[in-house]
């Protein structure tokens, strides 16, 4: 009679297989939910979210710099006060990690980022229309031929229309409070960094306590591979953005004067910044579901995590479930914190691991912060062009990398050793390909009254002081104000008083100045300029291979990232990794992230030309750049910081090779461990754990 009602059952509720427990039949209904992979789903969606804002933000700074008038320094701490934001709260937040209730912590983290992004737009709504100066402005709608060489009408006014005219005059000078409005943007980048903090290292440490350790590594390198194409479709919207003038909806944009090549020109910077908090929002959604712990990938009965083991419950349909969290008692939390970080600060590998981190975050910020500057300078491309190649072909090259370096160690079962030797390798020949860079020999814009005088002859000295001639002395011009005018014989003048032109035909961006005095004195021609810099076609042509060779760099260079990451978590005890992931985490960003946007920025700033002068005197944002200064300067310190993180990397194989044993003995001592942890009964299986990862650490291979 039983047996007939389990048939009855049987067909009444199909069964389904559950491959953890042979053969044995579960009720559909008491089918668990992988939550690991929910959250796997959920984590790869806010590193998305983070790196968009992130990637974002960076691509935008460009136009930020021009629409306060700041130098590359200032451009360089707004950039960096991220990091200080994350630092506030990051160690913190790793040594607590495994003690509290990481899915939701993460979900305020993301909360906050997006008040962080609200918070940088406030400036674009308080600080009015953008004006730029430039003599086409105030004749417009006007056909009349106006001397550029004359007193009667100044060119370095900014006029866009006869009321803003009439305020500039009776202000003077700008309000003092709008020069500072900068600050909301940096305050916003504090807030943003102080909810990322918990992301990477809360995550991450969770994936990896409740997956397999093959498992882990690759979903690590899924996290933060699909994690990058926040930054592409960053880049893509920063690009996009920056083609829109900043002022759309309220300014026509046929009558404006300058087009996206001109460094005056300043786009839409706040509109992605309004997505970016909404995309933060959405991202928050899924943790606050999601629970304290989980068990064990592949097991029902064990929970693993990091710490001590809590009793467990079953539900009515006799399942396992996690865990609450424990109560924290912050005394005695705060009382363990300096032995547990002297304990892994005492691992030398780890420190060497740290000191690369160092270096390479250093490299990377520099590089992704100013890449779309070097490339705009360096190349003669407006940056919405270098910001869009960036999305589309630099980004796509890291995420093949990661995602290909996370699935070369799952099929081929890397040791802690072999992702050592891969990633010094694949490191080494990127770092080779980045000294072709020095190839690309591009002249600098010749400005004639700052690298060359008026005859066309190069000056024999680099200077920033502008200097004026007979042609131009006796027409009353501001050496300060820059409305650039390419003269017929392919030589750039800062304005066409500058120049000497004296009439002109045309108006608004179709303007073209004749009788210019100082375009003759380099040689014959028809003494004629129009708006703009004169464009350097040697330089552009060069543009296809310097994107080909950045592309290998990328991918080389991302190759070896998760390798090189999973080395800290194969030489720190379990107990250890989420607080080592916010150590490294906080390392890199104090000595790398928060000082490498600063001094990248202020070496920068020595290789300006001409510097944009503010209504009151005051020194703005640069107007031309010295390219071959530039290149040197650029591409010299990020070599030589590379150059120092190879050497680090042949230390770390040298030191990993000799604490651990090679090949199959090393393969062999952790089939062991695993075995002999599998033995113990379950209120012992953490300890026995800890005890045979910490032997294999420390190169012993006897159980």
């Amino acid at each position: 009679m039983d047996g007939k009602m389990v048939l009855q059952q049987a067909k009444d509720n199909p069964p389904f297989l559950d491959k953890s427990h042979g053969s044995h039949l579960v009720k559909r209904a008491c089918l668990p939910v992988s939550k690991l992979k929910i959250f796997l789903g959920a984590l790869s969606f806010s590193f998305f979210s983070k790196a968009f804002t992130g990637s974002y933000m960076k691509s935008v700074m460009t136009q930020i710099e021009r629409r306060f008038e700041i130098p590359s320094f200032v451009v360089g701490l707004i950039d960096g006060s991220f990091e200080i934001g994350n630092l506030l709260v990051l160690i913190l937040v790793s040594y607590l990690g495994p003690k509290v209730h990481r899915p939701k912590v993460i979900a305020v983290g993301c909360l906050i980022m997006s008040m962080g992004s609200f918070v940088s737009i406030v400036p674009h709504f308080i600080m009015g229309r953008y004006n730029y100066k430039s003599i086409a402005v105030s004749v417009t709608n006007s056909s009349a031929s106006v001397s550029a060489c004359s007193t009667t009408i100044p060119p370095h006014h900014v006029i866009d229309d006869l009321e803003s005219f009439q305020n500039a005059s009776a202000l003077g000078c700008e309000k003092s409070t709008s020069s500072y409005l900068w600050l909301f943007v940096l305050a916003g980048n504090i807030l943003r960094g102080i909810g990322e903090a918990p992301v990477m290292p809360l995550g991450l440490s969770y994936i990896d306590d409740f997956a397999t350790e093959q498992n882990s590594a690759f979903y690590i390198g899924i996290v933060r591979a699909l994690g990058m194409f926040g930054p592409s479709a960053g880049f893509l919207l920063g690009s996009y953005c920056a083609n829109l003038w900043v002022d759309i909806g309220l300014v026509d944009t046929d009558t404006l004067t300058i087009n996206s090549k001109d460094v005056r020109w300043v786009g839409a910077w706040w509109l992605g910044i309004l997505l970016c908090g909404a995309i933060s929002i959405v991202a928050s959604f899924p943790f606050w579901f999601l629970p304290y712990s989980l068990p064990k990938q592949g097991e029902e009965s064990i929970i693993k995590k990091s710490g001590d083991v809590y009793g467990n419950s079953k539900d009515s349909c006799g399942k396992t479930e996690s865990p609450k969290p424990p109560r924290l008692k912050i005394s005695k939390e705060t009382k363990d914190f300096f032995p547990t970080l002297k304990k892994l600060l005492g691992n030398t590998i780890f420190l060497v691991y740290l000191l690369l981190i160092v270096l390479l975050y250093n490299s990377v910020v520099g590089m992704i912060t100013y890449e779309p500057k070097f490339m705009e300078q360096q190349f003669n491309i407006p940056v919405s062009n270098a910001i869009f190649y960036i999305g589309v072909l630099l980004l796509p090259a890291t995420i093949v990398g990661l995602f290909l370096g996370g699935f070369i160690i799952k099929k081929f079962k890397m040791q802690v050793t072999t992702m050592a030797k891969f990633a010094c390798v694949t490191f080494l020949i990127t770092f080779l390909l980045n000294l072709l860079y020095f190839a690309f020999n591009c002249k600098d814009l010749q400005v004639a009254g700052l690298n060359i005088n008026y005859s066309g002859i190069k000056e024999p000295s680099f200077s920033k002081e502008v200097s004026l001639a007979a042609c131009n002395s006796d027409c009353s011009c501001d050496a300060s104000h820059w409305d650039p005018v390419c003269g017929s014989n392919g030589v750039t003048y800062m304005s066409a008083c500058l120049a000497g032109c004296k009439a002109s035909v045309g108006s608004g961006k179709d303007m073209v100045f004749h009788n210019c005095s100082c375009v003759g004195v380099s040689g014959p021609g028809n003494l004629s300029a129009v708006l703009g810099q004169c464009p350097r076609d040697s330089c552009t042509k060069s543009f296809p291979y310097f994107l080909a060779l950045t592309f290998l760099f990328a991918f080389g260079f991302s190759l070896g990232g998760t390798p090189t990451y999973m080395i800290m978590f194969r030489s720190v005890s379990p107990e250890l990794k989420s607080l080592a992931v916010g150590f490294e985490a906080f390392c890199g960003r104090t000595l790398g992230g928060l000082p490498a946007p600063l001094y990248f920025g202020a070496l920068i700033d020595t290789t300006c030309l001409k510097w944009g002068v503010k209504s009151c005197g005051e020194s703005g944002s640069c107007r031309a750049y010295s390219t071959e200064m530039f290149r040197n300067v650029y591409v010299g310190f990020l070599l030589s910081i590379r150059g120092a993180t190879c050497l680090l990397y042949i230390v770390l194989c040298v030191l990993i090779v000799k604490r651990f044993r090679r090949g199959g003995e090393e393969a062999t001592a952790t089939q062991n461990c695993e075995l002999s942890a599998a033995k113990l009964p379950v209120p012992e299986l953490n300890k026995g754990e800890t005890s045979c990862v910490e032997a294999s650490i420390n190169g012993d291979t006897r159980l």
